[in-house]
């Protein structure tokens, strides 16, 4: 694949708690230059960002995150404030406590609220793979696919464990026809952006695809 080729498929993401905001507009300066498929940041500068840049680079975010057991309400009122501070497309952490419950009707009906909280912006749904049994993740693909979400993605990159090859090969067969993928956490390498692409991730989240390829693109 090209440099270009895999730029379209990052979100080229800061979320760390120490995030400045001087990196936070380097993060997007960067991504208008390579073309990432988005930046994704902490709620708290969604509204900045919008100001000082508008839509270009989409800017993307996350609610619930990292846990996940934010009480739906306030799931739902940060998503309707970060669609309306001008983020395009909303990363949510589901409840992982209902999915070991078996409370699987609760994790459908928060995932349609967000999905009603941000409706015409794209909703990912994390399910923190690292944390669920293969059984637990087959029905969480139809869960997400009934829900009317845009991707499922695999971990929020502050688990246990990261995004795995194997998760994405499942995911491709127990989702719906018009759900993607995004991978997420511990994807570092140039071999690893082309392998989880290969396996079928749409996305790919990661804080070190401009750096692997940076200077291969200035190269070309």
């Amino acid at each position: 694949m090209t440099n270009a080729e895999i730029f379209a498929r990052i979100d080229h993401t800061q979320l760390k708690a120490t995030a400045s905001w001087e990196e936070i507009k380097t993060l997007c300066d960067q991504a208008r230059r390579y073309k990432t498929a988005s930046v994704c940041i902490p709620p708290s500068y969604v509204r900045q960002v919008y100001e000082e840049f508008g839509d270009d680079p989409v800017i993307a975010t996350v609610i619930g995150f990292p846990l996940g057991y934010s009480v739906t309400p306030a799931k739902v009122l940060e998503a309707g404030c970060a669609a309306a501070d001008g983020a395009a497309e909303i990363d949510m952490v589901i409840n992982i406590g209902d999915v070991k419950n078996g409370r699987f009707d609760l994790v459908l009906l928060e995932i349609g609220l967000i999905r009603k909280a941000c409706a015409g912006k794209v909703l990912k749904v994390i399910v923190e793979t690292c944390y669920l049994t293969e059984d637990e993740k087959i029905r969480l693909c139809s869960i997400v696919t009934d829900a009317g979400a845009d991707f499922i993605k695999t971990s929020t990159g502050f688990g246990c464990a990261g995004a795995v090859l194997d998760d994405i090969k499942l995911f491709r067969r127990h989702i719906g026809p018009d759900v993607k993928i995004k991978a997420s956490g511990g994807i570092k390498t140039r071999d690893d952006l082309e392998a989880f692409i290969a396996a079928g991730a749409d996305r790919i989240g990661t804080s070190s695809a401009v750096q692997l390829l940076a200077g291969e693109a200035s190269r070309a």
